[in-house]
């Protein structure tokens, strides 16, 4: 059903935290209005108080609202960047974008480089081994909340469940699990006081939460060159490309984007689908009458629905033309996932939550370019894999209220998530 309750134009302001924390329907509005009306707005950059580094003025940015949009700033990586930093709607110092978000605010050479050394690592052996990994860890999430009658959705199966699934693949610990996931809270909070804490400076904690993340990948990366496993730490600090390999801070990088944006990603995801199939039951009944033969298109609907990381930025290197808009060397685009996967113009009904949508041109993954998602094929199977062991084992399973969503305008997260279900061994 399309959102119905209005918002003018002028009262719009997807810079403002207040924007985010409106109603989900309030927001969609927002979104159709812009896609419909004022297709390329401008807004200012917002105000920051006690940063910890001195920040350059800014100009503010442009926001791409459409699919068509989104999908050419995409497929032109030569005009619209990522190196000024892809998850900073500012311009942050050079080394904080390193240290937070690594190879996604990277433009070739360099990036083609480190996708070529971290690809590599992903061999057919290991692949095999985290497919394998991911039926074992759903049975064993699952069996945590089973015989309970009701859960947190979002906090005991979402969130753990493809959190272990990477500190498996890399080798992180059982132990060090629940620190990993404080630390991706903390970084993807967007200042959350849930994640953060009232009185903190959410900057100098996401800053403390990603030194505790490269910390330990650092010792874990020393102790696999001294004690090689079969894990992907292992191969990313024990092989090279001719001649070249990780540098020590990509390593921890390349870690911290795969505890966040793999981890976090797929837990909204999942979180979401679970929301959607309480509110449309008959399309849960329609995936659970032919599991498999849905499965395709009911994932790649649910991450559509969901589209978990709201946007991406870009930055113009040269003056270029945008649907009429003339754009100058410098100037910063948003790329909304959430509204381009909104877009009547690609989407038949496309508030209607369907899963078996196709053709479903989703940028829930991004568009198609180089910094197209590399970890898609593994989110896909998480969620199919999920859902047929929610199926098997919990077939009735609903939310009992709306979920709690996090504060933020990056990430499209449920924090909290009650559900019931019948009781299973």
């Amino acid at each position: 059903m399309p959102p119905t309750t209005a918002l003018s134009l002028e009262a719009i302001d997807l810079t403002s935290l207040e924007f985010w924390d409106l109603p989900w329907e309030t927001r969609e509005r927002a979104f159709e209005l812009l896609r419909n009306e004022r297709p390329m707005p401008h807004f200012d950059d917002p105000v920051i108080e006690d940063f910890p580094f001195e920040l350059p003025e800014g100009s503010g940015y442009y926001a791409l609202t459409r699919h068509r949009d989104v999908t050419t700033a995409s497929r032109h990586p030569e005009t619209f960047v990522s190196g000024k930093g892809a998850v900073s709607l500012i311009d942050l110092p050079p080394e904080m974008v390193e240290y937070f978000s690594g190879m996604i605010s990277t433009d070739n050479p360099r990036h083609t480089r480190l996708r070529r050394i971290v690809s590599n690592a992903f061999n057919p052996r290991r692949v095999q081994a985290i497919e394998d990994s991911i039926d074992r860890v759903a049975r064993e999430v699952v069996d945590q909340v089973a015989s309970d009658g009701g859960c947190d959705f979002a906090t005991d199966v979402a969130a753990p469940f493809p959190l272990r699934i990477i500190c498996e693949m890399m080798g992180v610990p059982r132990a060090d699990e629940d620190v990993v996931l404080r630390c991706s809270n903390t970084i993807l909070s967007a200042g959350d006081p849930e994640y953060v804490g009232g009185d903190a400076n959410p900057v100098i904690a996401i800053m403390e939460a990603g030194a505790t993340l490269t910390s330990m990948m650092e010792e874990l990366g020393a102790d696999r060159i001294r004690h090689p496993g079969d894990d992907i730490t292992s191969a990313l600090v024990n092989s090279e490309i001719e001649g070249d390999a990780l540098t020590h801070q990509e390593l921890a990088s390349f870690f911290i984007l795969l505890v966040t944006a793999g981890n976090e990603t797929t837990r909204t995801a999942i979180a979401h689908a679970a929301w959607a199939f309480t509110q449309f039951p008959a399309q849960k009944d329609l995936w659970q009458a032919d599991f498999e033969g849905r499965a395709a298109t009911a994932v790649d609907e649910i991450v559509r629905w969901a589209s978990p990381v709201i946007w991406m930025r870009r930055t113009v290197s040269e003056p270029t033309t945008l649907s009429g808009t003339e754009l100058e060397a410098g100037d910063r685009v948003l790329l909304f996932y959430n509204s381009a996967n909104r877009d009547a113009e690609v989407f038949d009904d496309p508030y209607r939550f369907d899963v078996t949508r196709d053709p479903n041109p989703h940028l829930g993954f991004g568009a198609a370019g180089p910094h197209f998602c590399l970890g898609a094929h593994l989110a896909r199977r998480e969620i199919k894999v999920i859902h047929r062991e929610l199926f098997r084992r919990l077939p009735d399973l609903a939310a009992t209220s709306e979920p709690i969503r996090l504060r933020s305008n990056f990430v499209n997260g449920i924090k909290h998530l009650p559900c019931t279900f019948t009781p299973a061994s």
